[in-house]
């Protein structure tokens, strides 16, 4: 008797790809779809792989779902990761095979969601032809375009313009969309069958709307995808769709979310704390300021003093601990193209691009190209910053009145400084910083959410509160809320966020009625040195100024321009004024403090922190400044949200 495994190889492989094509042609099996359902009515999330890129993912029980049929017969280009940001998407293979498949776990969904709501919205999205008209136009004049395909049934006309609305405030490189509205007796794409029938539709109360987006992503002659462009059309319709599932849940059913930002991912996948780990961990393999900040500051003041104040000092800084081609190898290799969520993709190519460039500035230190890159990270000097930093010169005397007085000694600001830091701790005992004296700094700095001082540091009474205001209260205390984020950049520092930190900085010090003339003084100077640096006057040239014709003190003046001119040329410290200036704006516009204290972010970041709090993805913050249970600070905040400007805490008594 023949054994039954020892048939002929060519029959076994026969067999074998027999097996494997009803597998294929049965992708989306019926106890996959059951499976599914019992998912949904559990309201547990789903996350589905499916052959030939299929792909299901549904956040939570929600009233919509935006569908993606890939193409089996012509180029893709990537138009289903168009709606890859959504919390309810299905990217539904595109094969004839499957079409019967993909029908049935559509009618699922809609008839389990159906139920729950009373009502479903079905988006279907698909790339249109090449226009013949536009076919002569530059690709740069290329308008975005949308065409809503709605059935000749009855639809309401608050449905047609709650899509068209949204749609027509897109803009991609300054183009407004063009909108257009057709209506026909099937909604699909070219060569597909509807996913729901009239009477399925009709029994579901189901609205299916087709969206035809015009290609402007990729090249229409050549072939050739434009990822740039394609980037900006995903956050823009993200945002829009939003706004159209946020209309259709509130005038269609019961449920009324507070915000369309509610209806964002909650669910986020692996690939974003993979991302956010590794752009975590090479950020905090080095830490810029300190490696742009020289080690023999004091003993160059010296030698600068010495020699009649005519020679240029000579810095020393430490050296790196990673090899900067490295970083940048592994800096480019972190797989941000796998993040689905386009305003988290957002984040970290801001972040790596800010990483990239401070490991350039730290490979070129103490040359002309540390000081391009500085220029990249923080800009110019502004004609307003300078006006209004002359302003502060020219109003403010020298000899202030309130400049000097009575110093405390290391150890006093040190028992004050550990006493604020206990107080938080109290409060959130999770908190890990400390206080540490340095021989290597000069005044005070954080680094990592610990307070370095500088041993030689001298700091007067009257400056203690302002100080502990400015690094605990601020930098530390957003460092702590940051920490408490799930995503790491939020204590790390979101790209950008230096302005807008020390701005709350400085303010703080304000708030604490520790922001004196003097001070105000010393950040006008730092404006001032930043310009001169960014006109090509030398180190000798800023200090003489600073000292001759604006009356600082010679080491004071040396300190100053030093900050500026170290490294080649840092232009980082006219961010603190600025700062200053962009949060007094803020808080004058109804800005509130609590979105800027979240952790590291930048003024521009607060509509993204924002989004994140609604889509859940944030924590509350553990920590709130200690400033704030004074009544004369609530006081002095609630005067600069009315309006205050830079020029009225010149003249403030």
């Amino acid at each position: 008797m023949k054994n039954p495994d020892s048939q002929p190889e060519n029959v076994k492989c026969r067999e074998y790809i027999e097996m494997k094509t009803r597998e294929h042609t049965e992708v989306i099996k019926e106890s996959l779809i059951l499976s599914l359902q019992e998912r949904l009515l559990e309201n547990k999330r789903i996350r589905r792989i499916f052959p030939e890129r299929g792909r299901l993912h549904i956040d939570r029980q929600l009233p919509f779902l935006c569908v993606y049929r890939i193409p089996s017969d012509k180029p893709d280009f990537q138009t289903g990761r168009l709606i890859v940001g959504q919390a309810s998407y299905l990217l539904a293979p595109g094969a004839k095979q499957q079409r019967r498949s993909v029908a049935d776990l559509v009618r699922m969904i809609v008839r389990t969601l159906s139920r729950e709501f009373g009502t479903f919205l079905i988006t279907e999205i698909w790339a249109g032809p090449a226009g013949q008209e536009e076919e002569a136009l530059p690709e740069r004049l290329r308008h975005p375009g949308f065409r809503l395909v709605i059935p000749r049934s009855e639809v309401s006309q608050v449905i047609v313009d709650s899509y068209r609305h949204p749609l027509e405030r897109i803009r991609i490189r300054s183009l407004p969309a063009v909108v257009d509205i057709v209506r026909t007796r099937r909604v699909a794409p070219p060569n597909c069958a509807p996913l729901l029938t009239s009477a399925e539709q009709r029994e579901f109360n189901c609205h299916v709307i087709g969206l035809e987006i015009d290609p402007i992503y990729f090249n229409r002659e050549s072939g050739e995808e434009f990822p740039l462009i394609r980037r900006a059309l995903q956050r823009e319709l993200t945002r829009s769709l939003q706004q159209i599932f946020f209309s259709f849940t509130r005038s269609q059913t019961a449920q009324k979310p507070p915000h369309y930002l509610s209806l964002g991912r909650r669910a986020v996948v692996k690939a974003v704390w993979e991302v956010d780990r590794k752009l975590g961990e090479i950020s905090s393999s080095f830490d810029f300021l300190l490696q742009a900040t020289p080690v023999n500051i004091e003993s160059e003041w010296m030698k600068f003093r010495r020699r009649r104040f005519q020679r240029m000092p000579e810095f020393l800084y430490r050296p790196q601990p990673k090899d900067p081609s490295q970083l940048k190898q592994d800096l480019w290799k972190i797989p941000i193209p796998r993040i689905e969520d386009p305003t988290l993709a957002y984040l970290f190519r801001e972040k790596q691009d800010e990483i990239d460039t401070q490991i350039s500035m730290l490979s070129h230190i103490d040359t002309k190209k540390f000081f391009y890159g500085s220029m990249q990270l923080y800009g110019q000097v502004k004609p307003s910053l300078l006006r209004a930093a002359l302003e502060i010169l020219e109003t403010i005397p020298p000899r202030s009145r309130n400049a000097g007085g009575k110093l405390v000694t290391l150890d006093e600001f040190m028992d004050r400084a550990r006493d604020e830091m206990e107080y938080y701790r109290s409060l959130y005992p999770a908190m890990k910083c400390k206080v540490e004296v340095r021989n290597d700094i000069t005044g005070l700095m954080v680094s990592k959410g610990n307070l370095l001082i500088s041993r030689t540091v001298k700091i007067p009474v009257t400056r203690v509160e302002a100080l502990i205001q400015h690094e605990i209260g601020t930098h530390v205390l957003t460092y702590v809320n940051g920490k408490a984020q799930p995503l790491h950049q939020l204590h790390q520092g979101l790209c950008g966020y230096e302005e807008l930190q020390e701005g709350i900085a400085v303010f703080a010090e304000y708030l604490v009625n520790g922001l004196s003339r003097p001070r105000l003084r010393l950040l006008a100077a730092r404006v001032i040195a930043a310009r001169r640096l960014i006109e090509g006057a030398s180190f000798i040239d800023t200090f003489r100024e600073l000292n001759v014709t604006w009356k600082f003190e010679q080491r004071v003046a040396f300190i100053i321009t030093s900050r500026i001119y170290r490294g080649g040329g840092l232009t980082k410290d006219m961010v603190y004024l600025r700062g200053l200036a962009t949060v007094l704006s803020y808080l004058g516009k109804g800005g509130s403090l609590d979105p800027i204290l979240v952790g590291k972010i930048s003024l521009e970041h607060v509509p993204v922190i924002r989004e994140l709090q609604y889509r859940k993805l944030l924590n509350p913050i553990p920590l709130r400044p200690r400033y704030l249970e004074s009544p004369e600070v609530c006081e002095r905040l609630a005067r600069a949200q009315q309006g205050l400007a830079i020029s009225d805490l010149i003249t403030r008594k």
